[in-house]
Parts: structure tokens; sequence; C-alpha cells
């Protein structure tokens, strides 16, 4: 996993040898399973540097308080579901742009199971709705994320009734997973299965008719077409 999320934006001083950056990483990993464990209201500082083994002052050497601890901890999960994202599409099967919008939906399911701390925080709400940036709420910035790599990947138009309908679109996927997780400890499939549909179908108003992405030609042996 790359450390850039866990080197700025809420840390108060930037860690630059190795063993600085590891223990900030071991704090980020205590705070997901802390939070998994007794809530993001239940955290606290003194808790944390126990559990990661390390002294109070180291804490508050690289954060000013929780919050900050939490901030830093949606960042490195956002990085890692764009990571996780653009894994998927190099691989180079998603032939349509809802492959791109499933596989966006894929990816943040896998991470509600198998990323500590992920659902219990998501991408920030619990904490404030504009944690990932004071400028427009958390979802708005995963919308924001996933119109560049549609827009990258499939050749989609770039305009604003495409991030308007992809707000929508995350806001609505965002409920329905908390609920078929808040229904199932892995998820309830059938209610995943209908958010996947429910979402594939708006878009397709909004998207279906632009252009998507096209594969090159394979190129033949001994240069022939």
């Amino acid at each position: 996993m790359s450390t850039s999320t866990a080197t700025s934006g809420p840390l108060r001083r930037v860690p630059v040898q190795g063993r600085s950056v590891a223990r900030v990483q071991r704090m980020l990993d205590v705070c997901a399973e802390l939070v998994d464990e007794v809530g993001y209201e239940g955290l606290t500082t003194t808790l944390l540097a126990e559990r990661a083994e390390v002294a109070i002052g180291s804490v508050y050497q690289f954060f000013p308080d929780k919050r900050a601890i939490v901030q830093a901890l949606t960042l490195r999960n956002m990085e890692a579901y764009l990571e996780r994202l653009s894994d998927r599409f190099s691989r180079g099967d998603l032939d349509h742009w809802w492959d791109g919008v499933d596989a966006g939906i894929d990816e943040y399911i896998a991470m509600h199971r198998l990323v500590p701390g992920f659902r219990t925080l998501h991408f920030g709400d619990v904490v404030d709705v504009h944690l990932l940036d004071e400028s427009q709420d958390n979802n708005g910035v995963i919308a924001e994320q996933l119109a560049r790599v549609l827009i990258e990947q499939f050749g989609i138009t770039d305009e604003p009734n495409l991030r308007f309908a992809l707000e929508i679109a995350v806001e609505a996927a965002d409920s329905l997973i908390k609920l078929a997780f808040r229904r199932e400890p892995e998820g309830d499939e059938r209610v995943l299965a209908e958010a996947k549909a429910l979402i594939r179908e708006y878009l397709h108003r909004h998207v279906d008719n632009r252009p998507e992405r096209r594969r090159p030609a394979a190129k033949t042996s001994g240069g022939k077409k």
C-alpha cells in the first residue's frame, strides 16, 4: 500500500525516516481496528497509543487529535479504493462504461468485507461529511474521482450532467450498500444485486449514449492486417 496519504493532509508533522513512516502506518492500522471495536465516539488517543504500543507523545507528534487520525485513515482508504479500481481497469477486460461502474461498486463492497475499519467509517461521514475535502462532501469527492476514471478509460464526455448523475448514483449506492451490511455481516446479496441493477438503470439514461472505450485491434503475425 502506498503511504502518500499518511504523509500529508491532516498530519501535524510529515514523517521522513522509515521508522517514523512505519509508526504512523501502525497508528492508522490500530485506528482501523479500534473504530470497528468501539466506534468513533469510543476512540481515544490514549487507547490508540496503548494498542499501538507507542508513547502518547508519539501520537501527538504526528496528529493533533483523534479526528486527524481518522481523517488520515480515511484518506488512505480512498487511495486504496482508487488503487483497486486502477488494478481492475489495467486488466483490460472492461469493455463498456457500465463494467467500470460495476467494478467501482464491487470494489466498494470488497472493502467493506476486507478492510478493517471501512464498514464503520466508509469515507468519513461518521465523523464529518466534509472529511475528505472542505469544499465538497465525501461522496461528492468519490463521484469526482469516478468521473475522472470513466472519462479517462471510456472516453465519456466530461460535462456537468455526468458529474451530477454520478453524485446521485454514488449517494444511492452508498445508502443501499450500508443497508446490505446492516442486514447481513457480509452484505445481503439480494440488496447488493438490486443496488447494482438500480445504479446501472439510472446511469443508462445519462451516460449510455456517450462514447465508450474501444480496444485497439490485435496485430496479426507477419505484419498482415
